[in-house]
């Protein structure tokens, strides 16, 4: 078993909590992942609400549906932001001993996602979604939105949240 646990990590959702593009390749590359035998327990991280619905619920459900079986998800419904989500996901992997996490998101998200979680300690392993091609306007703003959360994720570690940890 390469993970004690994967973490997919949440992103906006439609009406009703349906899972979008992204949100849905995040959630189905986790299950292949959980049923090719490579997780134990899938952590369904987002705490953001989305027409009523929390990202961690549907991801949650979604897994379920897709055949993760419903003992073997773990919600965690507190994070906002990404580090957010390597916060309490940290958490829990300490409560539970999990020693191997993988993180799943958007390969475009990973080098952002991985440093959040090794701030709080967890030195996690990539299981990137693949994105589907964009266009080069769409890659550019991508690229500078993840530049300008990663100044955030900065500051915040460096000034908000001295000694909390």
């Amino acid at each position: 078993m390469a993970f004690d646990a994967i973490a997919v990590l949440g992103c906006r959702l439609g009406e009703h909590g349906r899972l979008l593009g992204t949100a849905r390749r995040r959630v189905e590359h986790a299950a292949r992942v959980f049923r090719d035998g490579e997780a134990k327990v899938v952590i369904a991280s987002g705490g953001k609400v989305w027409s009523g619905v929390s990202e961690a619920d549907a991801f949650g459900a979604a897994l379920i549906e897709l055949g993760v079986p419903a003992d073997s998800v773990l919600r965690e419904r507190r994070s906002l932001t990404t580090r957010g989500n390597a916060r309490y996901v940290a958490e829990l992997v300490r409560e539970r001993g999990f020693e191997k996490l993988g993180v799943v998101t958007s390969d475009w998200h990973m080098s952002r996602a991985l440093a959040a979680f090794a701030r709080f300690g967890i030195a996690a392993e990539a299981c990137p979604a693949v994105t589907l091609d964009v266009s080069l306007r769409g890659r550019s703003y991508r690229y500078a939105s993840e530049r300008v959360r990663g100044i955030g994720d900065w500051v915040s570690a460096r000034w908000f949240e001295r000694g909390s940890r």
